[in-house]
């Protein structure tokens, strides 16, 4: 690539500044200012006052969301010589255990050998892996499957006479429990 001479870069600088020279008319210029200038002052209308609203405190943040739909427990007769159910009162709890299964997420699934693994997210954005067994929300929900596009769970919850029942649920992929 060649570049111009020095002396063809001299001529074209000396043409641009020719082009910026003073002998322009600007009278028309002068005239529309002194027109504009000339006109009368508009007024300005007052803003109007300014109207404080009360604070709106939310006394509904620890109530079921109205998109979800509601959990249904049905009362289940229990014969009297039939398998008690309890959760383990004893047992140490998962770090998943702490969310409501409403605000954890199925967002994955993850295989290693033979073994197969779900990723949970929590309302946090931290993603967790769980694996069959292990403890999720706070009905003491066990994962019993991990199947592509969901999660099968066991959760204990009350009966509402004193006693637990169990209750199967689905978490599908994408959704919330």
């Amino acid at each position: 690539m060649q570049f111009p001479g020095r002396s063809s870069l001299v001529v074209f600088l000396f043409a641009a500044l020719l082009g910026c020279g003073s002998n322009t008319d600007v009278s028309d210029l002068k005239e529309f200012m002194a027109e504009v200038e000339s006109r009368p002052k508009g007024s300005i209308q007052p803003l109007p006052p300014f109207e404080t609203v009360p604070p709106f405190a939310y006394q509904a943040s620890n109530l079921r969301s109205p998109f979800e739909p509601p959990i249904v427990v049905k009362r289940v007769e229990r014969d009297r010589g039939g398998v008690a159910v309890v959760p383990d009162f004893d047992r140490v709890k998962q770090y998943l255990e702490q969310y409501t299964i409403a605000n954890l997420a199925m967002v994955g699934t993850l295989s290693q050998g033979s073994s197969q693994f779900a990723l949970i997210r929590d309302v946090d954005g931290g993603v967790h892996r769980v694996q069959t067994g292990d403890y999720i929300g706070t009905d003491y929900g066990e994962v019993l499957a991990i199947e592509e596009g969901s999660i099968e769970l066991i959760e204990i919850v009350p009966d509402g006479t004193g006693g637990w029942v169990e209750r199967s649920r689905t978490v599908a992929l994408g959704s919330r429990g």
